[in-house]
């Protein structure tokens, strides 16, 4: 089921390694084509026009686009007792984590009378994008809620597409996770009509105003994924979420079932999800495959699961020893990434490229997935090179503050003037001699 590449005796550059190892993702520009006009006519005729394709596409027209209170109300007291008192767990823990990321004013004297301080300021309004598709996903609910409200934004609405089983509302679960967190704003629009009203606005049926937002955080499919391209830079983005991926990095005394089990529970996802062993172990390797050919049999998902792990993203890739397994991963840059090695929290200390780090036969992305605390809205598609998952920082804007007393600004005003100069700027040396009589020094 599991393709291998096989590194062994070889001594691969950084793009030979880069491009060895196995890679899906979707082609974002195949579908901008598509979705260019979606955007455009919602930016032109707002609710009108999202509704319109979300009849099209969800094949369910709400009664509105802003989801009732009496209808998340139902939704909450509807909610099974103990899926409640997962997503409450969830959420506490969430919060401690996420409350330990804010970031506290600084204050930099540089020279007598003369400070820099930078403070943070949360987004105004953010619009938290939480997917339908082949499973509900109350857990990204909370992921994107609590960073944000831990940064302090004063304005969340949820969006979240319309189902036909539910009368056009979000799922149930969705809008009781929404509740639990205090969120009354919920949005029954999805897909990229979603993502552009969300960035435009407009005025609901019921002649309720909807404000945009200033930026938009969470996953979805590659038509969200394109939309939220587009309207990059009307409205910031968090990032733009390929298919979800686990790669393993294992030697012999990984316990081959727990790696297949791991390997099943991010490929159930999605066809397009990726899993990745990489291991200097070929014991091991064909372990993995002989529990993947009994645990797929049995596994609910099996179609799709056998589809993600026999496509080109999945794979087994067998190196040399562990320095070649660290190599390889850090190239790779997963969005999850367990360690299952011998003196596993050693060896993950070493990794650079990664959205998130699980150490240990215990700490299984499905953990981070729900109960763990960290969040699980992570870099994609080898972007973990140089991006960041979704956190406090996401909704926070760093903004510099320069106070200056006219002694700490004559103190440096000719290195001003000088710079300016250097520059063929004199406009900006005159800015600073017009504060002093008699020009810079007197």
């Amino acid at each position: 089921m599991l393709a291998r590449t096989d590194l062994r005796g070889s001594t691969p550059t950084l793009a030979e390694l880069r491009r060895a190892l196995p890679r899906g993702g979707t082609d974002v520009n195949a579908v901008l084509e598509t979705v260019t006009p979606v955007v455009h006519e919602i930016a032109d005729r707002g609710v009108e026009a999202a509704l319109e394709y979300g009849e099209k596409f969800d094949g369910i027209k709400p009664g509105s686009v802003r989801v009732p209170a009496d209808v998340i109300a139902k939704a909450a007291a509807d909610l099974d007792a103990e899926v409640a008192d997962a997503l409450r767990e969830s959420i506490s823990r969430a919060r401690k984590v996420h409350a330990d990321q804010c970031r506290a004013t600084t204050r930099t004297d540089v020279v007598d009378g003369g400070t820099v301080s930078e403070k943070w300021i949360p987004v105004r309004r953010v619009g938290l994008y939480v997917p339908g598709g082949n499973a509900v996903y109350p857990s990204s609910v909370i992921m994107n809620v609590v960073p944000a409200q831990e940064a302090g934004v004063g304005s969340l609405v949820v969006a979240s597409p319309p189902q036909k089983d539910f009368g056009g509302w979000p799922h149930p679960t969705i809008l009781a996770a929404c509740s639990l967190l205090g969120v009354d704003e919920v949005w029954a629009v999805g897909g990229a009509q979603g993502v552009a009203l969300l960035t435009y606005g407009g005025v609901d049926t019921t002649g309720e105003v909807l404000d945009p937002v200033d930026l938009i955080t969470g996953p979805g499919n590659i038509y969200v994924t394109a939309a939220k391209r587009l309207c990059r830079g009307v409205v910031g983005i968090d990032s733009e979420a390929g298919p979800t991926e686990i790669a393993i990095l294992a030697d012999s005394s990984a316990d081959a079932g727990i790696v297949a089990s791991d390997m099943i529970s991010q490929a159930e996802h999605d066809v397009l999800a990726a899993s990745v062993l990489v291991t200097d172990s070929i014991e091991l390797a064909d372990a993995v495959d002989a529990a993947l050919d009994t645990q797929v049999a049995a596994t609910k998902h099996r179609e799709r699961v056998t589809t993600a792990l026999s496509g080109k993203q999945s794979g087994i890739v067998l190196v040399d020893d562990l320095e070649a397994g660290i190599a390889v991963v850090d190239a790779y840059a997963a969005e999850h990434l367990e360690i299952q090695t011998r003196d596993a929290a050693a060896v993950a200390d070493r990794i650079t490229n990664a959205g998130a780090i699980f150490v240990g036969p215990y700490a299984p992305v499905s953990l981070g997935d729900y109960c763990a605390g960290s969040n699980h809205v992570l870099p994609t598609s080898g972007s973990a090179r140089f991006a960041s998952g979704l956190s406090v920082q996401t909704f926070l804007k760093g903004v510099h503050v320069i106070d200056y007393d006219e002694a700490a600004l004559r103190e440096v005003a000719a290195k001003v003037v000088t710079l300016a100069d250097a520059e063929d700027l004199p406009g900006h040396g005159d800015a600073v001699k017009q504060r002093f009589a008699g020009g810079v020094g007197a």
